[in-house]
């Protein structure tokens, strides 16, 4: 089953004066499958946040066509609203007057969760993303990654099999982190969808199954790990320190080399077009003596640089 799907969506921001109009979405068309973590990669203002948006049912679309779980977002939103859950992270959609618990029953009410089941569906949530001791303490108490993990925990209180996670680990401490990303993949496991929306590279290699790259509200390419291994494999680097202006001179002239570039006083790094290029730039860095040198793995962030860069 096609988790979600968007043709040629369109929406446009109308500015009412001379300023034009603002294209968030430009012809945007995804296909997620069920069952998948898919990342949704950009700049600011690249379409993203206003995609989720009409995903979730918060926005209508200027046109095209959208579907979550195989309902249509404008014409069967109320189908679309009890199966998804959202986090949208910040300040938004909590109340600080209230207790962490107090916002997850409102919440679980907003749901139409059945009072027998309330409690234990307030209960687990809290108890998944480490609220548990401060559960009944006032939210305006909590620190920002507490507040990001309740946010997680109003998002699994429909047990939804579609969430929306934007930028969720914003203000986690690396510990609070780590134990989301551990719980992303449990939820996956269990089969649910989720689509995540992240600036943290390393995050998006450790838990999406497909990464879409968008810029100027369109989806520019849509890469799974094994496609980044093979376009990362173009961007290999060597990083080595205390080099002679010579060396840097010799390697600039190697075929492979497609720059040479200063990463501190001491610090140099070599990019290099392929696998092979390596062995050539190390075994001339050996020969001219430099001993500090290590190779550089290239990441997501390299990849959407090469993506989005120019851009």
């Amino acid at each position: 089953m096609t988790a979600i799907e968007t043709v040629d969506l369109r929406r446009v921001y109308e500015t009412h004066s001379r300023e034009p109009n603002v294209v968030a979405l430009n012809g945007l068309s995804l296909s997620v499958e069920d069952g998948m973590v898919q990342g949704l990669l950009g700049p600011n203002g690249a379409g993203k946040a206003t995609l989720v948006k009409i995903l979730s049912t918060v926005l209508l679309p200027t046109s095209g066509h959208a579907s979550v779980l195989g309902y249509d977002v404008v014409r069967q939103k109320h189908e679309v609203r009890p199966r998804i859950g959202i986090v949208f992270g910040g300040d938004r959609g909590l109340y600080w007057r209230l207790t962490g618990r107090e916002n997850l029953e409102y919440w679980a009410a907003l749901y139409h969760v059945p009072q027998a089941e309330t409690k234990r569906r307030v209960d687990s949530p809290l108890e998944r993303v480490g609220l548990t001791e401060r559960a009944d303490y006032r939210v305006e108490t909590y620190s920002r990654g507490m507040k990001q993990r309740l946010h997680l925990a109003r998002g699994l209180i429909a047990d939804a099999r579609m969430l929306f996670l934007d930028e969720p680990t914003t203000g986690m401490n690396p510990v609070a982190a780590h134990e989301f990303r551990d719980l992303i993949l449990e939820l996956r496991s269990q089969g649910r969808t989720i689509l995540l929306t992240t600036h943290d590279m390393a995050e998006a290699e450790a838990l999406c199954d497909a990464v879409a790259f968008i810029d100027r509200g369109q989806v520019i390419a849509t890469e799974t790990p094994r496609s980044f291994g093979a376009l990362l494999r173009g961007l290999e680097a060597v990083e080595f320190e205390g080099a002679r202006p010579e060396t840097l001179e010799a390697l600039q002239l190697l075929p492979a080399v497609s720059a040479v570039s200063a990463v501190s006083d001491q610090t140099h790094r070599v990019e290099v077009h392929d696998t092979a290029g390596v062995e050539a730039v190390l075994r001339l860095l050996v020969d001219h003596r430099v001993t500090s040198l290590r190779t550089a793995r290239p990441t997501l962030e390299d990849l959407y640089l090469q993506l989005l860069g120019g851009r």
